[in-house]
């Protein structure tokens, strides 16, 4: 769509336009943050909310699914939030440290800042931040994605987040969760940077718990990880839920440093975790995994774009989609190896596995190769249930519904074992147990 000619507002963009005034005098920010902001409400109102005309939208209409846009979430009452933290424990029994976040604002009295800074970690609000000399740096939109409707959204509307700083050298002994809490209905943006220092190593979890809130969630998550450090990234967006749900990552990996990601999706009636990854520095690698179930008539995307920018770094992509009922599920998987990044190694495969007729897969993974001395391969499949391992396990006795359940779990466990992340296999595994029982 040119954005030269006006376009016809919707009511879902006409009331987010509404909300923008309403709340502009008391979002956080510099001044030159309060001009990024203008500029992407500037950037909603030209093109619209992303929508099919967008090719990274095709599959994943955002413009026609949002029918109206609630306002932002109101400071939360904390002893609702406390009791939702001890209801909905995604990772009950997980030995952990917790950051807090409460319908967009941080919580620093329930987080465990005190013993994090014992690890290394020193954990910011992120609107003290936006307000100081370098805050419009936090919210610049990245170089991958810079033009992505769902980032201008986040820039425009952020609330808060927090800032996640892990000094040089620093090995953190337990997980990270970040957990994002909906103590009262209205929409929620936040903006979480992690900067993970030399030599730093730190597995974070990134949860979504709370009421079913009207109005998007829509996170941002800056990673910035220096020479030799470790990211884990493991995201859960599980929960029915009838608005979007918008996660977005940007990661900046330096040299020889690792970054692996696991985004695991169930249960919204709108989600999409698109991820922007970025090597920067040689020897380098990043391991990318997806679990997605989604039933009813739901969609769940998992959309991501890998930049090998410099020679000698290996990319790996793996994502698993169980689909049922009229649900539509969506990857879109793009591999970019710039001329000069020679000697690169990216592969990516996504399967899908459709337990209902009426389900429906879009794959479209992607390679645009510039270097001529790389490794790089795609591939994507979709289909049924095996029926000769299916009659296998029921002619042992196991009933169809328990054999089934065997079949698709051992689908979807294999991208979360490849995952690696010990702490997290039991807890994952039983989210997928728990959505077959339901479907």
């Amino acid at each position: 769509m040119n954005a030269s000619v006006p376009i016809k507002h919707t009511q879902a963009e006409s009331d987010l336009f509404e909300r923008f005034e309403s709340a502009r005098e008391a979002l956080a920010g510099s001044v030159a943050v309060s001009a990024l902001r203008e500029a992407a409400v500037d950037q909603l109102r030209d093109r619209g909310l992303p929508h099919r005309r967008v090719e990274e939208y095709k599959y994943s209409d955002l413009r026609a699914f949002m029918k109206a846009a609630a306002p932002l979430a109101t400071a939360a009452d904390l002893s609702r939030v406390q009791a939702i933290l001890e209801d909905q424990d995604l990772f009950g029994g997980l030995e952990r440290y917790r950051i807090v976040i409460a319908n967009g604002s941080y919580l620093s009295t329930l987080s465990d800042v005190d013993a994090l800074a014992t690890e290394g970690v020193t954990v910011t609000n992120l609107n003290d931040a936006l307000s100081g000399e370098h805050g419009a740096q936090l919210l610049a939109p990245p170089k991958s994605g810079q033009n992505d409707g769902v980032v201008a959204l986040n820039t425009a509307f952020v609330q808060g987040g927090v800032i996640v700083d892990v000094a040089e050298g620093a090995a953190v002994s337990k997980p990270v969760e970040l957990v994002q809490v909906a103590a009262s209905s209205g929409a929620q943006a936040t903006r979480i940077k992690v900067r993970a220092g030399t030599g730093a190593s730190l597995h974070l979890l990134e949860t979504f718990i709370g009421d079913t809130a009207e109005g998007e969630v829509n996170s941002v998550f800056d990673y910035d990880i220096a020479d030799k450090a470790h990211l884990a990234a493991t995201r859960l967006i599980v929960g029915n839920c009838d608005s979007a749900r918008l996660l977005t990552t940007i990661a900046t990996i330096g040299a020889e440093a690792e970054f692996r990601s696991l985004g695991f999706m169930a249960g919204p009636k709108f989600a999409r975790n698109q991820q922007f990854i970025n090597f920067v520095g040689e020897n380098s690698e990043a391991k990318i995994y997806g679990v997605t179930m989604v039933g009813r008539n739901d969609l769940a995307d998992q959309t991501l774009i890998v930049d090998h920018a410099v020679p000698h770094c290996n990319s790996r992509e793996f994502f698993k989609t169980v689909l049922d009922g009229r649900a539509k599920g969506v990857y879109q998987g793009r591999i970019n190896v710039a001329q000069h990044a020679q000697k690169s190694d990216g592969e990516m495969m996504t399967q899908a596995l459709l337990l209902s007729e009426e389900a429906e897969m879009a794959n479209k993974p992607e390679l645009e190769i510039f270097a001529d001395d790389v490794i790089c391969a795609h591939g994507a499949t979709s289909g049924q249930i095996d029926e000769d391992l299916l009659f296998y396990l029921r002619a042992r006795g196991i009933p169809e519904a328990e054999a089934k359940t065997l079949l698709v779990l051992a689908f979807l466990s294999e991208a979360i074992e490849e995952y690696g992340e010990d702490d997290v296999t039991e807890g994952l595994e039983a989210r997928v147990r728990d959505w077959l029982a339901s479907h």
